[in-house]
């Protein structure tokens, strides 16, 4: 279908922002003013594509689809993948993802659009980026959004061209008085990078946020890969239409093949604010990360602006080992970050993609979540992220059910009544003692906890743990997702603690992947009590270990289909008795969803 191009006139708001930006910040006066000539003479294509028809449909009732989410960010239909572009503007958070707004399963990807007050509530939109280019005729594919100066927000994406290369391109907003961005502009000279030699055509995605330097050069990473080495490849601008690649790569790893979704950005130390990705000065150290064979990798490190260095903290790479630090050990790929101004804080998102088969999808007429929005800050150690929540999620919290100084001995399974079991937020710490019984585990070589977990899941006695929450269970246990701990003790006598979500009694239907996921929890049990967090809606449970040192999150599938038949227990399977010092379970309601009346289908 043919799409309308226009000439793009900037508004009077657009050119006044500018010019107070100019007359205020001489630094960046520059670059403001060249992007300001681009935007100005420059023929662009309107980037949705008013004329396509998008196929939005409301969801069918929740007792016909019964594993819709009731809090998780999701379209009313079709396919979604990666999160893209969050952003804050003029008060309104903006969400972008990978969408095929035509069927359940993937294919030609548009950006999807949605807005919201709260990171609660959302408003859907009409899509923002439609392919309309010859440089993304393809397919709109994952990108990012940086605020340039003057408030103007810019798009890095990568589009997928008529000869189905990877390149980047560059699109804005058509009006800034507009704080919904419902329509967005390409820059006609699109694609702005294009592949490097000796990298294939189709592995070279994902531009990132881009942070701008103190010699006022802004900067980008892209993902990709050179014989099959993963590497964030690094790129510089004055003007944020012109890149020139830097020699070397920010990072770069052996045999991971192609880096997805590479990210840079600092975090302060012994705080859990976040800051500007541009921030590189003071007591900060900086974040890579970069996704891969499935999962989301990431490093701490020292960032070196002047030498364009990234120096990893304890020889730590991402190199996709067993030591190697993940944001979640479940199902979370393809993250996008960003810097939350107005609470001061980084706000991370991921895609949580479907573990039933394809015909299942169809038959829904959806696929893929979105993870909760969770604020990230660097521990106190400064070893690792933590990740919780946004605060907002309790704003969804109905009654509450507490529990308090609960012994479980072995063999011991509690309900906990009183909630909406299968949407719920749950907190519970658990406290042991007599830690010298606790099983000894050889760790003079390697361990991979997800191997741990699959052989002694929640149904293998050990002696502290198995202990933990059984989640989204048949009244008969038939079916039931295990969230626990097991506490081991090494041949020197030092502790660890393995956390594991155990899938394999989620569900009895076939076709389902009900692979088990664990990673270790960074804690002393012998001073620390044991947290889990849980939040449990329907067919996705986010599981937070330790504060939000160690998550997992988990699809599952279960059989029952009437919600009003799932339930919620804490267990102790382990030889041992623990106490669960307190806990609190929260009923959460539906958040709201609704269609803006401007989408084409809404009429």
């Amino acid at each position: 279908m043919d799409h309308p191009h226009i000439h793009y006139t900037p508004t009077p708001l657009l050119l006044d922002n500018l010019k107070t930006y100019i007359m205020n910040k001489p630094l960046s006066s520059f670059l403001t003013l060249c992007f300001l000539v681009l935007v100005y003479h420059t023929l662009i294509s309107n980037a949705t594509g008013r004329s396509l028809i998008d196929g939005i449909l409301l969801p069918t009732q929740k007792n016909e689809q019964p594993y819709r989410t009731g809090y998780h960010f999701q379209p009313p239909s079709n396919w979604m993948n990666d999160p893209n572009g969050p952003m804050l503007y003029q008060g309104v958070y903006h969400f972008f993802y990978q969408y095929n707004p035509y069927a359940a399963t993937f294919g030609t990807i548009v950006w999807g659009h949605a807005v919201s007050y709260d990171l609660v509530n959302w408003i859907h939109l009409d899509p923002a980026i439609y392919p309309t280019q010859e440089a993304d005729i393809n397919s709109c594919w994952s990108g990012s959004a940086t605020i340039l100066p003057g408030n103007i927000p810019a798009m890095l994406y990568t589009g997928s061209d008529s000869n189905s290369r990877q390149v980047q391109d560059l699109a804005w907003p058509k009006n800034l008085s507009d704080p919904f961005l419902r329509e967005w502009v390409k820059y006609a000279g699109n694609p702005i990078i294009t592949p490097p030699a000796g990298v294939k055509d189709d592995c070279f995605r994902d531009p990132s946020t881009a942070w701008l330097g103190p010699d006022g050069v802004w900067r980008i990473v892209v993902g990709g890969d050179r014989d099959n080495n993963g590497m964030a490849f690094l790129y510089q601008s004055t003007d944020f239409v012109n890149w020139t690649r830097y020699e070397q790569p920010l990072a770069s790893a052996d045999a991971t093949g192609s880096w997805e979704c590479p990210e840079l950005f600092p975090v302060p130390l012994n705080s859990t604010n976040g800051l500007d990705t541009s921030a590189y000065s003071g007591n900060v150290m900086h974040v890579m990360k970069a996704g891969f064979e499935g999962h989301d990798w990431y490093t701490i490190g020292t960032y070196s602006p002047d030498r364009e260095n990234f120096l990893p903290q304890n020889g730590l790479k991402l190199s996709g080992s067993t030591l190697d630090l993940r944001y979640d050990y479940g199902q979370f790929y393809a993250s996008k970050s960003f810097y939350d101004d107005s609470k001061n804080r980084r706000v991370l998102w991921a895609w949580v993609p479907e573990t039933d088969s394809q015909e299942d999808d169809i038959e829904k007429g959806w696929a893929g979540l979105q993870s909760f929005p969770r604020a990230i800050w660097i521990d106190g150690s400064g070893k690792q992220l933590i990740q919780w929540p946004v605060e907002e999620i309790e704003s969804l919290r109905g009654n509450e059910v507490k529990l308090q100084n609960k012994k479980l001995t072995s063999g011991t399974v509690v309900e906990i009544q009183g909630v909406t079991a299968s949407q719920a937020d749950v907190t519970i710490s658990f406290k042991l003692e007599d830690l010298k019984e606790a099983e000894v585990l050889d760790t003079s070589s390697s361990v991979d906890p997800q191997v741990l977990c699959t052989e002694r899941g929640a149904s293998s006695k050990g002696a502290f743990g198995p202990f933990g929450v059984l989640a989204m269970a048949s009244k008969d246990l038939k079916e039931q997702t295990a969230i626990f701990f097991r506490v081991f003790q090494n041949q020197n006598g030092r502790y660890s603690v393995l956390m594991c979500s155990d899938l394999s009694r989620s569900t009895v239907r076939s076709n389902i992947d009900t692979t088990s996921f664990g990673a270790f929890v960074d804690i002393d049990p012998r001073y620390n009590e044991i947290s889990l967090r849980n939040l449990i809606d329907h067919s996705i449970i986010e599981s937070f270990g330790a504060g939000g040192k160690t998550c997992t999150t988990s699809r599952i599938y279960p059989k029952f289909l009437t919600y009003e038949d799932a339930h919620l227990f804490a267990f102790n399977n382990g030889t041992q008795s623990v106490k669960i010092s307190q806990m609190s379970a929260w009923s959460m309601k539906n958040a709201e969803f609704v269609i803006d009346q401007t989408v084409k289908s809404a009429a």
